[in-house]
């Protein structure tokens, strides 16, 4: 329970042993207030739950269970200093009794407090709690519509993962697909998503086929006469979202909220056909959609209040942490991380080992390397996603031809158990020294020579050599105001890419080291390398001055 910062409710709290007793939040004064006296004046004994020893092993027994609990912390977690620590505190209670333990952990309290782990994870928890105000939408009194029906098109992972999400949070779903194999196979990835929670314990039989109950397929679209929501869930292609948006016009009921979880295309260009741009907006989940914690709501000049105050409400109801951002090419989350992959690309052009990077990365605290992440998502996936940004902001995108030339050997990543790794009937990944030969070809259309200093690239530069540029995308976002707060943005790269909580989001990480020396380093490595690392217009400013990059806009521009 401490070492996952598991809650644990009062009743069961009580059951545990972990507390005394439970009394109602109006009786908690009166009754601590009571205790304290009936103490001192010893009518009752000193608190029992200090003394408890029944469930405790044998000392030698203990130790060992704490040895093992230590090496389980710091192989989840090695960059963490306060999961060893708690479990130090209570081997000195079990060791040294109670009150030896108990004045250990105040002890302990007060160094960690101060830590930069705790600032950093202080600030996530009330930037993920201040997503939700968003201005100029939540002060204006709205309240959300009922949705009493969601329309889901597309069946595959993204929109199957949807429709679990929703059903799972009691929304009745219609799932539609252009044939029946298609249809099914959406279906059978729902059931396929509760079954998961049902091996798992995490739900009842009776629960499973309540769920499922309320999930309906469909091939056209006349079942979309009553809907109160849309969201479009097909393959990442302009035109083909176009005809889908222009066709729900027709079909959907005026009030219906019509959502796209695209995760790249501009949501005015998806709308182009319609004249319902007020109800447009992006709904923009990640993969797995019923997993992953984040709901990135993206609005367009034209997009009604009321439609985001909508989606937030839903986001809190499916329970999605929402993001509320402004509409451009990838939106926040994949525009700040578009140079993440593309960094990783140009080391190993210049020389760096992928799979070096990749260790460098997750040590760093990210689940996974951009490299093991390209695999996962697929190359598809990835160079339709890149050739996006290619296409939009070509002064800053490093073009590299590696995937495109293990494409053409047939490997696609995870899926056809050939990428950057080899993987076996489990998925577990392994190193493929077949690699060098994609390198190599790709270097020589590139044109790029290997750079000694980069084979030999410390831990520390490959982190900020794929990270600065993030930053710097971050700070672009931030600048145009695609993000209403900069805490906003921490929050979507921590929940969207896994980016380190214990490190704050990537503008509170970015503020720790400071917008003078990121500048330095972008500003050396553009000379070196190129655009690519060019330092934004922002981030020289608030060097030049030494202010925070998180600071808000308005702020920064009045000091300046």
């Amino acid at each position: 329970m401490m070492l996952t910062s598991k809650p644990v409710k009062g009743e069961e709290a009580h059951d545990l042993g972990l507390v005394d007793a439970v009394v109602a939040p109006s009786q908690l004064i009166s009754t601590a207030r009571q205790w304290a006296l009936d103490i001192l004046e010893r009518r009752r004994p000193w608190v029992a739950t200090l003394y408890k020893t029944d469930k405790l092993e044998p000392l030698g027994e203990a130790r060992e269970i704490f040895k093992f609990a230590r090496a389980q912390a710091r192989k989840q977690a090695p960059n963490l200093k306060h999961p060893i620590v708690c479990i130090n505190v209570v081997e000195e209670g079990v060791v040294s009794g109670p009150r030896a333990g108990l004045l250990k952990e105040a002890e302990a309290f007060q160094e960690l407090v101060h830590s930069d782990t705790c600032k950093s994870l202080i600030h996530i928890f009330f930037a993920q709690r201040g997503t939700s105000k968003v201005p100029g939408v939540t002060d204006l009194g709205l309240m959300p519509r009922r949705v009493n029906k969601v329309a889901i098109l597309g069946g595959g992972l993204m929109g199957s993962g949807i429709a679990t999400a929703l059903i799972l949070s009691s929304y009745p779903v219609i799932l539609k697909e252009v044939n029946e194999k298609f249809l099914e196979a959406g279906i059978n990835r729902v059931r396929a998503n509760l079954q998961s929670r049902l091996k798992k314990g995490q739900m009842t039989q009776e629960k499973f086929d309540k769920t499922m109950s309320l999930l309906k397929g469909a091939l056209d679209y006349e079942s979309f006469k009553d809907v109160d929501m849309v969201i479009e869930a097909v393959i990442e292609n302009v035109s083909l979202k176009q005809q889908i948006f222009a066709d729900l016009e027709k079909y959907c009921p005026p009030h219906c909220i019509l959502a796209s979880n695209t995760s790249t295309i501009d949501l005015n260009l998806i709308g182009e056909r319609t004249k319902s741009q007020d109800r447009i907006v992006g709904a923009h989940f990640f993969s797995p959609a019923h997993i992953m914690p984040l709901l990135e709501i993206v609005r367009t000049n034209k997009t009604s209040p009321q439609v985001i105050v909508d989606l937030l409400d839903i986001g809190k109801k499916i329970k999605k942490t929402p993001v509320v951002v402004g509409n451009c090419t990838g939106f926040a989350v994949n525009r700040m991380f578009f140079p993440y992959t593309q960094a990783a690309f140009l080391l190993v052009e210049h020389g760096t080992d992928p799979y070096l990077i990749d260790r460098a990365i997750t040590k760093f605290g990210m689940p996974m390397g951009p490299f093991r992440l390209a695999d996962l998502v697929g190359f598809g996936v990835a160079i339709a996603t890149g050739m996006q940004f290619i296409e939009n902001f070509p002064e800053r995108t490093y073009r590299s031809m590696i995937i495109p030339i293990m494409q053409e050997d047939k490997r696609a990543g995870e899926t056809t158990r050939k990428g950057f790794y080899l993987y076996d009937d489990k998925r577990k990944a392994r190193p493929d020294p077949e690699l060098k030969k994609y390198i190599e070809k790709a270097r020589s259309i590139s044109g790029v020579a290997i750079d000694p200093k980069f084979s030999k690239l410390p831990e520390k530069d490959i982190v900020e050599m794929i990270f600065f540029p993030v930053v710097n995308e971050a700070c672009r976002v931030f600048a145009e105001g695609i993000a209403v707060k900069a805490a906003d943005l921490d929050v979507a790269a921590v929940m969207g890419m896994g980016f380190p909580p214990y490190r704050g989001g990537i503008m509170f990480w970015a503020d720790s080291l400071g917008s003078k020396y990121i500048y330095s380093r972008l500003e050396e490595w553009s000379k070196l390398y190129g655009e690519f690392f060019k330092p934004c217009a922002f981030l020289a400013e608030r060097a030049a001055k030494g202010a925070p990059l998180s600071a808000p806009v308005e702020q920064t521009k009045s000091k300046l």
